[in-house]
């Protein structure tokens, strides 16, 4: 008997009337407010506009949705497309399914069409996202524990988690809950990628690419202790497989971008801080007319000193001219 672990929730739908609220769906919906809430404050703080990230995000996340849903769809088939399944499965995204390499591949897709129609590079709105990102996948994932799904080996550790449902090929007992250490991980990553951020003042999309590489990291050996069907190349895994690639892609991006352009953007999005650079105009256009004041009173200053010259020279020609006539005087006196 055990001692201690998690308990799986009987059921992942609650009615509110007739409107379903199912676990899963409200646990993604939770993580895009966070990623939105959170990349809005780091957008603002490099110098963007409020709202905007909320404006690309109408993009990313729809692409986002349908880029995890054809992921998980493509590479577990045979779910949806073999014998005795209904293909129209592939379309119920609320029963769970959305694989995290093609939601950022195709939300990354989505949010490159949102950053192109406002004029802002697209690496900057990456890396202030980035961290939000991480927390949406730590929420997130909490949906696989109100569908009872993607757990590890059998465990009876403290922690385990406890299988209830005998659908779909499960066998009730206790688990480890890899949704609870990838949760807990992409936590990790947040603070990392924050952290580093501040540091190091990641920009160009290094920031992002660092989350990439601390979330594949991770991925790795979380993915390995799962015991969920899966296609294997080479006795890994196909996550596993995908985990390195986009790994060490993510790292030849750092090396490559921080020799290329270091360093951090100082403009984020176009015309953001205008008012700031009015004032800014102003206060110069100000300090130029206060010196053109003072040039014009140097030069009113400059006639008038020469005026003053110029009557001193004549009085001076004036007494050097009665200095000749007196000399003169007394020379006709001496002859």
């Amino acid at each position: 008997m055990e001692l201690a672990y998690i308990p799986s929730p009987s059921r992942g739908v609650l009615y509110l009337g007739p409107i379903p609220l199912r676990g899963y769906a409200f646990c993604i919906i939770a993580g895009v407010f966070v990623a939105v809430w959170l990349g809005n404050r780091r957008w603002i703080a490099r110098g963007g506009r409020a709202g905007t990230v909320a404006d690309i995000a109408v993009w990313a996340v729809p692409f986002g949705l349908v880029g995890g849903r054809l992921y998980h769809v493509i590479t577990d088939y045979e779910l949806y497309f073999s014998e005795g399944r209904d293909w129209v499965d592939a379309f119920k995204i609320w029963e769970g399914g959305l694989g995290i390499w093609g939601a950022i591949a195709l939300g990354a897709l989505g949010a490159w069409i949102g950053c192109r129609r406002r004029g802002i590079p697209m690496p900057a709105y990456a890396d202030a996202v980035a961290p939000g990102i991480a927390l949406a996948q730590a929420i997130g994932r909490w949906g696989n524990w109100f569908n009872q799904e993607l757990y590890g080996r059998s465990t009876d550790l403290p922690w385990a988690l406890e299988i209830t449902s005998s659908a779909d090929g499960r066998v009730p007992g206790t688990y480890h809950p890899t949704f609870l250490y990838e949760s807990l991980w992409c936590v990790g990553v947040a603070l990392l990628v924050v952290w580093a951020d501040r540091r190091f003042k990641l920009g160009h999309g290094r920031a992002f690419a660092l989350y990439v590489a601390a979330y594949c990291a991770g991925r790795f050996w979380i993915e390995y202790m799962r015991v969920d069907d899966a296609h294997h190349i080479l006795g890994l895994r196909l996550n596993n497989w995908t985990a390195m690639v986009v790994f060490v892609l993510a790292v030849v991006y750092i090396v490559l971008s921080a020799k290329k352009r270091p360093g951090r953007e100082e403009v984020v999005e176009p015309g953001a801080g205008s008012s700031g650079g009015d004032a800014g105009t102003a206060d110069a256009e100000g300090v130029d007319a206060d010196g053109a004041a003072a040039d014009g009173g140097t030069s009113d200053a400059e006639p008038a000193g020469r005026k003053r010259g110029g009557d001193a020279s004549e009085e001076k020609s004036d007494a050097g001219e009665k200095a000749d006539a007196q000399d003169g005087a007394g020379s006709l006196k001496k002859s």
